[in-house]
């Protein structure tokens, strides 16, 4: 049992904001572990961050009602020369707000988790992308979208059949779809990602696991999850340069990779510092904005070799 408690002396205190209070309280004791109470106080920023949060949620709602949602495309591009250069990279989301201005996602994804709405917004994504993939079909380019998948969508039960059937509909050709899984995601949801990622594999699909080599237990799960990308963390990346240990996490990862027959994608490359490191130690491919911006996904200017 968890106990959210709102003391009700407070003055000029509506009703409906003692409600609202005792509610985020409640779900605060529930995030520190159940069986719990939480007392709200004045100036709480636990409960501060949950009613930001709480306030998105209706706005991601209606921005679905009302189609307010973009895809971006960010480029995954080769690090070194001997790598098959084609249009690869990772399809993002953007909210647009009611004003018209795009809202990125580190805005409104957390309450989207939080909440349990990133079913839906994934959906919207693996629709939306898997049209977008079917238009190139006939203009003879080398085409693959990277399409992430949450933790979330990877326990819903229908969700693999959604997929399997925008599949079947656009008439995509699996192997141009890359799914990429948290390790997080996989390791919390473990059954579920290897029914998933199986199911997909056997229809020539691709899978990515992503931010790798920020859990405890990562090089155990790796042999588990049947993947054909390991996306080294952007924390070590960004430290590429100066920092030994994340050098060294970096070489390690690549190295692992490669001995199992993967191939490895560096995030977060903000430099040319950064590409040179990555090359000497063989990476396969590089994102960030060294090498290119995410941008709104637009095919007529997509590279098609």
């Amino acid at each position: 049992m968890s106990i959210g408690l709102v003391p009700i002396t407070l003055a000029g205190e509506t009703l409906a904001g003692v409600f609202s209070a005792a509610d985020s309280s409640c779900y605060a004791a529930k995030e520190k572990g159940r069986n719990r109470v939480h007392v709200y106080q004045t100036g709480d920023t636990m409960l501060a961050a949950r009613d930001g949060e709480m306030r998105w949620m209706p706005r991601i709602q209606q921005a679905l009602a009302d189609g307010r949602f973009r895809l971006y495309y960010q480029p995954i591009l080769p690090v070194g020369s001997d790598a098959p250069a084609a249009a690869r990279g990772e399809i993002l989301i953007r909210m647009v707000d009611e004003a018209g201005r795009i809202v990125p996602p580190g805005a409104f994804l957390p309450a989207a988790e939080r909440y349990g709405l990133m079913l839906a917004l994934d959906r919207w994504v693996v629709r939306r992308s898997l049209e977008a993939l079917s238009a190139t079909l006939g203009l003879g380019g080398d085409v693959t979208f990277a399409i992430n998948i949450s933790g979330q969508s990877l326990g819903a039960g229908d969700f693999l059949d959604f997929v399997t059937e925008q599949i079947d509909a656009t008439r995509v050709t699996p192997s141009k779809l890359c799914f990429e899984i948290t390790e997080t995601s996989a390791v919390s949801e473990l059954a579920h990602a290897l029914h998933f990622i199986d199911t997909l594999k056997g229809l020539g699909c691709r899978f990515a696991l992503d931010d790798f080599g920020t859990g405890l237990s990562s090089f155990s799960y790796l042999k588990t999850l049947p993947v054909d990308y390991l996306k080294i963390d952007g924390g070590f990346v960004t430290g590429l340069v100066g920092d030994d240990i994340d050098r060294a996490m970096v070489e390690a990862v690549h190295h692992i990779g490669h001995m199992m027959g993967l191939e490895t994608i560096a995030e977060w490359v903000e430099s040319p510092a950064i590409l040179l490191k990555l090359r000497k130690i063989g990476v396969n491919y590089g994102q960030g904005y060294a090498l290119g911006r995410p941008r709104p996904l637009d095919l007529d200017q997509m590279r098609f070799d």
